[in-house]
């Protein structure tokens, strides 16, 4: 493909606009992210294109395969367009049928639809579905909607024209001026103004300045960048490239983990797709503004999405934060003026410049304007990725978007802001998606990763898993972070085990807050948040712990015991047909018995009971 000007950007655009509209023929929409990758969704793609050849459909029916399509519960997915018919969790023996009854014969496969977990009917277009009903998306607006190895798919979603507009009618000081009035806050969990970050780079003194976007994403149960790259790498790209532009930069880094081997390969092919038609490289555009972006792999090191020790990754150097000021802004990589954003961030930025900046803030809420991505898992019926206006509540998201907590359990928590953020309880969850509403009640936005919690969840053990990520993530280079950690892990870790005493309570509360306040970079000063947030709201639980030796939610090992019911067991077999141990004794129509010296408490008798005779 020729170097580009912006008549032949407006040429593809038109040119590939049925492929994106679903126009002209129809489209089988093909989730293709990395977890519909695991389930099995290459060969459904096989055989789908297989069916199509041999029916001699291949000028009727295109197969497109997208980034991942949000829905990550319902995957291995397809999408059928025109009328976004919506198929679910297929197998290869359901290809046959949708091909020849569907696309041959006009008639949705019944039994293949969505089925709502509480009206029980099927919903045959996707955009019925509560789950994408109540989105609004602009960060992931081309989700499950293009293929992202198709650089004309994303120019016919307007993709390019926002960096065209930010190249040939603004000045670099009306660009940061437009990001500034969006109000766009980091997306990467500090909340810091976009536009500020920007314009403190801008007027930096120096010839050489760095764009960098992060998109190391270590947070457990966060796969927001993730599925971005995967879907929609263009559209982080071009943010990047608007950036390089306001702040007149020539380079730009994206430092992206080793374990996102499909974010890479989508993140690479578009690199070159963007070099090959000039808009990488010298001259973008037919201007004098030259930009060019490089792919940096890290080790997966959480400390390193810490901006400082993500640039002394770059360089060389062990991935670990320096004091600040002076802040990148100033002296970033190689202490040349810096800018670091993450995946998210960018991925706004075109739709900004687009639209206006006024047009992003009424969006939102006073303080939080615009949008927010958030990975919805645990246990949460819908588990996947979803995109809402800010301001929306915490219930609104987990049970009209999240779809509740299955298997009739109870709602206990959730989780926000991974292990930096904190737990919020039932009591608040009308509390909106805000950066200084979820700080008050103890937690952070973060990045978006948002981890559901049901009553079998024990929050004293949940508290020692995010302290041990924690403590084993620590960089080691302060001492408060380092060693504070370790202490609150071992405080918490013994009463897990049953050998809680007076006086831990006490020195957890005591402890935290010296760390938070002595930790050199974010993640030590956070680092005690899940603490902190757990005995607040779940003080009890502790107590239980450490003063009656109980886990209340029956998850702790070492406290406890297990006891069949004779009057409520069914003498069916199932527990000793279970056990791993061999450690019940059961005989066809008697009552088991569980011999305890051999029981290793692995919860696989209590899990499997249908009748609750085990306690």
């Amino acid at each position: 493909m020729n170097r580009l000007t912006v008549k032949e950007l407006e040429k593809i655009k038109k040119d590939n606009l049925p492929a994106v509209n679903f126009e002209d023929k129809t489209y089988i929409l093909i989730c293709g992210g990395t977890g519909c990758h695991a389930t099995g969704s290459i060969e459904l793609k096989d055989i789908l294109t297989q069916e199509i050849a041999a029916k001699n459909l291949d000028d009727k029916v295109q197969i497109i395969e997208t980034g991942c399509n949000g829905f990550c519960a319902a995957g291995p997915l397809i999408v059928i367009q025109p009328g976004a018919f919506f198929y679910q969790k297929l197998s290869a023996e359901n290809i046959s049928e949708i091909i020849e009854t569907h696309i041959i014969n006009g008639e949705p496969v019944e039994k293949l639809l969505y089925k709502d977990p509480i009206t029980k009917k099927r919903i045959a277009s996707q955009n019925d579905i509560p789950f994408f009903a109540n989105q609004m998306l602009i960060a992931l607006r081309n989700k499950g909607r293009i293929n992202p190895e198709d650089i004309n798919h994303y120019i016919a979603t307007d993709g390019y024209f926002g960096f065209a507009k930010s190249l040939f009618e603004m000045k670099p000081k009306q660009i940061v001026e437009e990001i500034k009035t969006s109000g766009l806050r980091g997306r990467g969990g500090a909340g810091f103004s976009t536009g500020m970050k920007w314009e403190f780079a801008r007027k930096s003194a120096g010839e050489i300045k760095y764009v960098l976007c992060n998109a190391d994403e270590g947070d457990p149960g966060a796969f927001m960048d993730r599925s971005i790259l995967e879907a929609d790498p263009h559209a982080v790209l071009e943010g990047m490239i608007i950036a390089a532009r306001a702040i007149n930069s020539n380079k730009g880094y994206i430092y992206c983990r080793t374990e996102y081997p499909l974010a890479i390969k989508r993140l690479t092919i578009a690199i070159e797709q963007a070099r090959e038609c000039g808009l990488l490289g010298n001259n973008i555009l037919g201007s004098d503004f030259s930009f060019d972006v490089e792919i940096y792999q890290g080790a997966g090191a959480f400390v390193c999405g810490e901006e400082t020790a993500l640039m002394r990754s770059i360089e060389g150097k062990r991935g670990m934060p320096r004091t600040r000021p002076p802040f990148p802004a100033h002296k970033g990589l190689w202490e040349k003026p810096t800018i670091l954003n993450n995946v998210e961030t960018f991925a706004n930025i075109s739709q900004i410049i687009i639209n206006g900046g006024d047009w992003y803030a009424d969006i939102g809420t006073e303080t939080s304007k615009g949008t927010k991505v958030f990975a919805l898992s645990g246990d949460i019926s819908n588990i996947g990725l979803v995109e809402v206006p800010m301001g929306t509540s915490l219930k609104t998201l987990i049970y009209e978007v999240g779809g509740g907590i299955p298997n009739k359990k109870k709602f206990k928590a959730v989780q926000l802001g991974g292990p930096s953020g904190g737990c919020i309880p039932e009591r608040l969850l009308n509390t909106p998606v805000d950066y200084e509403a979820i700080a008050k009640v103890g937690a952070i936005v973060g990045s978006g990763g948002l981890i559901v919690m049901d009553e079998n969840t024990c929050m004293v053990d949940m508290a020692r898993f995010f302290m041990d990520f924690i403590q084993d993530e620590s960089c080691g280079k302060c001492i408060p972070c380092r060693e504070g950690t370790k202490r609150l892990l071992e405080i918490l870790e013994k009463i897990c085990e049953g050998k809680g005493e007076p006086g831990d309570i006490e020195a957890l509360e005591n402890l935290a807050p010296i760390i938070g306040k002595a930790s050199l970079c974010g993640l030590g000063q956070t680092a005690a948040n899940p603490v902190l947030s757990t005995l607040k709201y779940f003080k009890e639980e502790y107590i239980a712990h450490i003063y009656h030796k109980k886990c209340p939610a029956k998850r702790c090992v070492a406290l406890l015991d297990f006891v069949i019911d004779p009057l409520l067991c069914q003498k069916c077999g199932l527990c000793f047909k279970t056990c791993p141990s061999n450690a019940i004794e059961w005989r066809k129509k008697e009552t088991a018995k569980i011999n305890k010296d051999e029981c290793v408490k692995c919860l696989s008798c209590f899990k499997v009971c249908k009748f609750k005779a085990i306690s």
